[in-house]
């Protein structure tokens, strides 16, 4: 089992700034890709940004150039930084974590946060 641990969330202006961490801790295996996926009200859940072990990055087109996804892998904790952020990115935010090349894949997901961008 994995926990996800979720930070960094709440209410900020527009063209403001927020900076999310997820920490994973349980079972982690090291090969794993951690990313943080968004739901706005009516709307499906869709990817923000997803990084693998590697370091390989992946973002959806409209926070390309806005968002950084980073990982820290001594820490197993996975961090968004949000800048330029518009009322559009108000959403539930959360963190995901999957192994890698495992012949049975795990996926978790964190407990989601709370992100509002409002005047």
């Amino acid at each position: 089992q994995v926990q996800l641990v979720e930070s960094g969330g709440g209410l900020v202006q527009p063209g403001g700034s927020l900076r999310l961490s997820c920490a994973a801790s349980g079972s982690i295996f090291s090969i794993n890709t951690m990313g943080w996926y968004r739901q706005a009200p009516g709307k499906e859940r869709e990817l923000v940004a997803r990084i693998t072990s590697g370091g390989t990055t992946n973002y959806a087109g409209n926070v390309k150039g806005r968002f950084t996804i980073s990982r820290d892998n001594a820490k197993n904790t996975v961090y968004l930084q949000m800048n330029s952020l518009e009322p559009e990115d108000t959403a539930v935010y959360y963190c995901n974590y999957v192994t890698e090349g495992r012949s049975i894949a795990r996926g978790y997901w964190g407990q989601g946060m709370q992100v509002t961008v409002s005047s």
